[in-house]
């Protein structure tokens, strides 16, 4: 089973290499984010066409989550319980959305930005990221042999070489103590990064901005990880990150992360 994670960017500007990249890595599931779309404009019947079935969230043009699958799609849950929202009023922003397929939950996730240390989008950033990580360890406590992957863009830079320069992001969000320790505290919970062991680094990137030429420089982040629970994590035989899919035009500004499973 090969299953895979990917911030596309907007659906509907990506979708023929969203597609396309389906078939070429033989993709089982995909867990997407920045759909950027409504449900309502969620492009389903290409997807329905190659074989796929598709679970979308999508409130506004901005965020959007979605999981495709080619072996079921069932039991399909969209947020977590205590999910923070953001607005006035406070609406719960579609950031994430879960599935059993064939046998694994898939919970894509697309944690906020923070925008600056000072911003009060970071507040809401740790709240966000301790309110999943309390989610995710009750119910590992409850179903301690679950197959469960969070998967997704986490906006978060866990160690010093997830990046291309410290000096460069030093007072920015991505790095800073309080954001890599929300990160931790999902990995001590129990879920462990499955991708790293396969790719390590330093200089293994996920996400390189568009602007100053970040991609052919290699002045990247690494953001986008899959945390297994320790039934899914056995599982495991290999990963990599399809850098190829962040060349040439009209590409996302994240690449790819794919995992298989025996």
């Amino acid at each position: 089973m090969r299953i895979a994670t990917w911030n596309v960017n907007s659906i509907r500007a990506r979708l023929d290499r969203v597609t396309a990249f389906l078939a070429r890595h033989d993709i089982d599931v995909l867990a997407i984010q920045e759909t950027k779309c409504r449900d309502d404009q969620f492009p389903h019947l290409p997807f329905e066409a190659a074989g796929y079935e598709v679970a979308h969230v999508g409130l506004n043009q901005w965020n959007g989550v979605a999981i495709v699958s080619r072996v079921g799609i069932s039991e399909v849950e969209v947020g977590f319980e205590g999910m923070p929202g953001w607005g006035d009023p406070v609406n719960a922003e579609a950031r994430a959305i879960s599935a059993v397929c064939d046998g694994v939950r898939v919970v894509s996730v697309y944690v906020p930005n923070g925008r600056s240390l000072e911003d009060p989008h970071m507040a809401y950033k740790l709240d966000w990221l301790s309110r999943l990580r309390d989610h995710a360890a009750t119910r590992l406590d409850v179903s301690p042999d679950e197959q469960v992957v969070l998967m997704g863009d986490w906006n978060v830079a866990p160690q010093d070489e997830d990046v291309w320069s410290m000096a460069f992001y030093e007072n920015r969000t991505h790095v800073s103590e309080p954001e890599r320790a929300a990160f931790r505290a999902v990995v001590d919970a129990g879920f462990s990064d499955v991708v790293r062991p396969h790719t390590p680094g330093p200089g293994v990137y996920t996400y390189w901005d568009y602007t100053q030429l970040r991609f052919p420089k290699a002045q990247g982040m690494r953001i986008d990880f899959a945390l297994g629970s320790p039934a899914l994590a056995a599982r495991v035989t290999g990963a990599f990150i399809d850098r190829e899919e962040r060349k040439g035009k009209g590409a996302s500004d994240h690449a790819p992360v794919i995992i298989d499973l025996a």
